[in-house]
């Protein structure tokens, strides 16, 4: 993958309304298209088609950025083994909303999928195989994504990501990413725990059900390696080592995540990240009963929860079988649970 897009260093000016159309070329496309949860926004992703009907890979940008410009391809994009998703998260140069740190973006992101599996049938080998790769902000989407939607992905990679809101919130010294996260979320980490919880991957990791390869370098600034620390302890304590890789880059990481890198550390990480999705290349199945985080919305194949605010955390307990749910947790101000009828 093109991994060089992870570092947050560009961002994209704002696109008009009248500069909001679909885009095609042989190998390249940039699609408009609808919200399920705020149908009045039309948000963006750039489609890179595959040579041959090839698995969906859905990757998000860095923090401050946008997914590139359309380009015109007469020829497959390098990863020419995916068809590849670059969704354009809500609010940026591309798509209409405001961000939310891991709310209703998230959603976008599996909107764009089913959409690809509607118009792009023809692409794709298994519609049911998706992969998600993401890094720096990208990379906390991955923690977050694979909590809240623990049957949709059959493998993820997540480099340099942040896996605690709230902690990322008191590192960031110079304040380059405080702005956003006072205004994404609403308020800072002091005022609402639960908020920054409710978007950290790290709050999340009980409900992981997908094979998930983790990598991230040992000196990076922006995001300090101690988040993966942190997820890796936690991967231990519940159980999760064989579900869970991690590789930490020596050396690696200044304000650029990819700093003093060299050639052979980039190829490893390519190929652990390849070999994960490789090995791991069947749909997930929740387990017919137990327990979930619901992180402001938990979203699987055989039912959703939505809680009445993105800034609550909640458990459920449920019975698939006997068809029970219940809900639980403070200050809970109410919920929706829907049963999802999968022979439709």
């Amino acid at each position: 993958m093109n991994y060089e897009k992870y570092e947050d260093r560009v961002r994209v000016q704002k696109r008009s309304d009248e500069q909001r159309v679909n885009q095609h070329s042989p190998y390249c496309d940039l699609i408009y298209y609808p919200s399920s949860i705020h149908p009045e926004l039309s948000l963006a992703m750039r489609i890179l088609k595959p040579r041959k009907p090839s698995p969906i890979c859905v990757t998000t940008h860095g923090w401050h950025m946008s997914i590139p410009a359309f380009t015109y391809m007469d020829t497959p994009h390098r990863e020419g083994d995916y068809l590849i998703i670059e969704v354009d998260m809500r609010g940026r140069a591309f798509s209409d909303g405001e961000p939310d740190c891991n709310g209703w973006e998230l959603l976008d992101v599996i909107d764009a999928v089913h959409y690809v599996r509607k118009h792009y049938a023809d692409c794709i080998i298994n519609p049911e195989v998706v992969y998600f790769e993401g890094g720096s902000g990208g990379g906390g989407n991955a923690y977050a994504i694979i909590g809240k939607f623990p049957d949709f992905f059959s493998a993820a990679t997540a480099m340099c990501g942040i896996t605690d809101y709230g902690l990322w919130y008191e590192q960031d010294e110079i304040g380059e990413f405080r702005d956003e996260l006072d205004v994404w979320i609403g308020y800072p980490p002091q005022t609402s725990v639960e908020a920054y919880q409710s978007r950290s991957g790290l709050a999340l990791l009980g409900n992981v059900l997908t094979p998930l390869f983790i990598a991230h370098g040992e000196s990076d600034i922006r995001v300090p390696v101690q988040h993966a620390h942190l997820y890796m302890q936690r991967v231990m304590d519940l159980g999760q080592q064989e579900r869970v890789s991690y590789l930490e880059l020596e050396g690696v990481g200044t304000r650029e995540h990819w700093g003093n890198a060299t050639e052979e550390q980039m190829r490893q990480m390519r190929e652990l990240s390849e070999q994960n999705r490789r090995k791991y290349n069947v749909p997930i199945e929740i387990p017919a009963t137990g327990v979930f985080t619901v992180a402001g919305y938990l979203i699987t194949k055989e039912f959703s929860v939505i809680l009445n605010s993105l800034d609550k955390v909640a458990q459920v307990i449920y019975d698939l079988q006997k068809n029970e749910f219940k809900v639980t947790g403070e200050q809970i101000e109410g919920y929706t649970i829907v049963r999802h009828n999968r022979t439709s």
